[in-house]
């Protein structure tokens, strides 16, 4: 009897956990079948570039999944059921079913916790997003981007390297490059001095209007364009299958990465809630990667018979690029806690585009992965 694999969402994790497992399988009689909304691979960590007006490099899945013997069905899922083991989609074959399922469907721009996001702003999770937004800086002479995480601060240095003549404001309700070590953060304000960047942190945003933000602290803002990066979610398909998840809804896994709740059912990337502390794991390819090569080591194992082994990875480091010149390399505890070791300017530039191509390479060959 032939094993069905299917793996949902074809990002860092999902393409990767379908590689391995496929991999592993080879001559043992499973199918493997890889389900994505669109029928590219999207460089999630370049998007910024993508909205900048830089061309990135066409990556076809069916190319990235040749030789490898998966079928790769182009859809959106739109319902799970465990109880028969089965997945609805939008498009043919409308359903599949599965003996193993791997969930990797990623995550989304949160639009609905601030009034007016959704009708107002610009975001920054697909290549459509990204595209759109392009369309949009292309005539405009202001952006303001919210949000002093990874993507705002890259976001607003890309545009302001890319477009010199375009004003750029940076907003965060908190610390911008919260935590990096204070070395980290001198340096991304010295980015943003060097490069014209107006910044505003410690102001959380009450609400987006067609022409500006209104602060929690009453006072108004004019914008023209607003690009939200200020927080992301992840699907609702896992809570409402049933399965166990966290208040976020991302799946709940164990150590191996199977559901709590249901063992024929996997999660990663950035809709499982996978850290060893229990904590949720930070939304990055440097994680999204190594959990696919461990799940699908372990759908091997689980179809073979043996015990599916432990997921072991850890955090070393945050890349931050600040435009195509200058970056920030935040080094890392195992836990993810900053250390005071960082690399700055060109060679943080140069290290974090050697990172993305590398993973583009690791996508081809998704070898072992030896923490």
């Amino acid at each position: 009897m032939t094993d069905r694999i299917v793996v949902l969402g074809a990002g860092y994790a999902g393409l990767g956990a379908a590689k391995r497992a496929a991999r592993r399988l080879r001559g043992a009689g499973a199918r493997v079948t890889l389900v994505n909304a669109a029928d590219r691979f999207v460089e999630r960590i370049r998007l910024h570039q993508l909205a900048a007006g830089q061309r990135l490099p066409d990556l076809p899945l069916a190319g990235l999944l040749d030789g490898t013997g998966i079928e790769l069905v182009v859809a959106r899922v739109t319902g799970i059921d465990p109880g028969s083991r089965t997945v609805r989609l939008d498009a043919p074959p409308y359903e599949l079913s599965y003996d193993v399922l791997v969930y990797a469907l990623g995550s989304a721009a949160e639009l609905d916790s601030v009034p007016g996001v959704r009708e107002h702003a610009y975001t920054l999770a697909t290549a459509d997003e990204a595209v759109r937004l392009g369309a949009r800086l292309a005539g405009a002479g202001e952006v303001t981007v919210i949000g002093g995480g990874l993507t705002g601060i890259e976001a607003a240095t890309e545009f302001a390297f890319t477009r010199p003549g375009l004003r750029v404001s940076l907003v965060s309700g908190g610390l911008i490059g919260e935590g990096l070590s204070a070395r980290a953060r001198r340096h991304l304000h010295r980015a943003f001095r060097r490069m014209g960047i107006a910044v505003r942190e410690r102001t959380p945003v009450a609400k987006l209007g067609p022409n500006g933000l209104l602060l929690a602290d009453g006072d108004e803002l004019p914008a023209e364009t607003v690009v939200w990066a200020a927080g992301f979610r992840v699907p609702g398909l896992a809570a409402a299958a049933g399965l166990a998840t966290d208040r976020h809804g991302r799946m709940l896994v164990d150590r191996s990465l199977r559901s709590v709740s249901h063992p024929e059912v996997f999660g990663i990337g950035d809709a499982a809630a996978a850290d060893r502390s229990g904590r949720a794991t930070r939304m990055a390819c440097q994680t999204g990667l190594p959990m696919g090569i461990c799940a699908g080591d372990a759908v091997a194992d689980l179809l073979g018979g043996r015990e599916p082994r432990r997921a072991r990875f850890r955090y070393v480091w945050q890349n931050i690029s600040l435009g195509r010149h200058d970056g920030v390399t935040q080094f890392t505890r195992p836990d993810d806690s900053p250390l005071d070791a960082v690399l700055t300017g060109r060679t943080s530039a140069a290290f974090k585009e050697r990172i993305a191509r590398g993973t583009v390479w690791a996508m081809r060959h998704p070898g072992p992965y030896r923490p």
